[in-house]
């Protein structure tokens, strides 16, 4: 990848990793409109690169996240499910990852769903506790964002709210949930890749641009996630609904008219 096409999707990372509208669906997206070739490094750098935004996470809420060992435990019980799902279908989400049709209609899918989250779930409780079994739950919602498409914020929050906390509580629980998350991701990947025939040279050779994409999208993620929290809080996912089911419906109009938005 050039330096123009790694910083591009570098920014397109930091801004939609913690927005309900995919950062994996429009990192493809955008990996087609700039022309990068499918590869065993552009998939671990789509994996990769939203370790930069996470650490925006622990800048952020750093105080927040030094609590309890009862807290850590309840990230690992909420991390576990995505961790088994995404070790057992490894494979199978490689594939889901190079289909823009599967990206297209869950865009726009998760798009009509978002409309009514508000009406659907949001009752919280008096009681903005998160409990182990709540943590545990929240990760059966996080497996279905292996999906390409659904978004891991939206599914996190989605499933936050459905065990009645508000926007703003679900929200930052799903954030402190992508750092295990994210980070075995990225290690798997990693680890992957180094793994393969001339992995590790490969590496070598990028490890450089890892660094400095990994920067770029921490530096926008800090921007995007003040922007979320507050703008969710006041006006709910309305906004984000309309978006998704937009961008959506123009990918499929595209493909649906022959053109050729494979990224293999």
């Amino acid at each position: 990848m050039s330096i123009i096409q790694t910083l591009v999707i570098a920014i397109v990372e930091g801004l939609t990793e913690f927005l309900p509208i995919s950062s994996t669906g429009h990192m493809i997206i955008v990996q087609h409109l700039l022309g990068v070739e499918s590869s065993e490094f552009v998939k671990t750098f789509t994996v990769v690169i939203q370790f930069g935004a996470i650490l925006s996470v622990l800048c952020l809420y750093w105080r927040r996240f030094l609590q309890s060992w009862s807290f850590y435990g309840k990230l690992l019980v909420a991390f576990i499910p995505a961790g088994v799902v995404g070790f057992l279908c490894n494979d199978y989400i490689d594939e889901l990852l190079e289909n823009v049709w599967v990206v297209a209609a869950m865009l726009l899918v998760g798009g009509v769903f978002m409309l009514f989250v508000d009406r659907l779930f949001n009752r919280p409780e008096a009681s903005q506790e998160v409990s182990t079994k709540k943590a545990f739950y929240i990760g059966l919602f996080q497996c279905i964002a292996m999906i390409p498409g659904v978004s891991r914020s939206m599914a996190t929050i989605v499933g936050g709210m459905a065990q009645k906390l508000n926007r703003k509580t679900a929200a930052e629980f799903s954030f402190f949930l992508a750092v295990p998350t994210m980070c075995a991701a990225s290690a798997w990947k990693l680890l992957k890749l180094f793994l393969e025939p001339n992995g590790a040279s490969v590496l070598g050779a990028h490890i450089g641009t890892l660094v400095w994409a990994n920067l770029v999208a921490f530096v926008v993620a800090m921007a995007a996630i003040r922007f979320f929290i507050g703008y969710i809080t006041k006006y709910g996912f309305k906004a984000f609904g309309y978006y998704r089911i937009i961008v959506g419906c123009l990918i499929l109009v595209l493909l649906l008219s022959g053109h050729n938005l494979d990224i293999a």
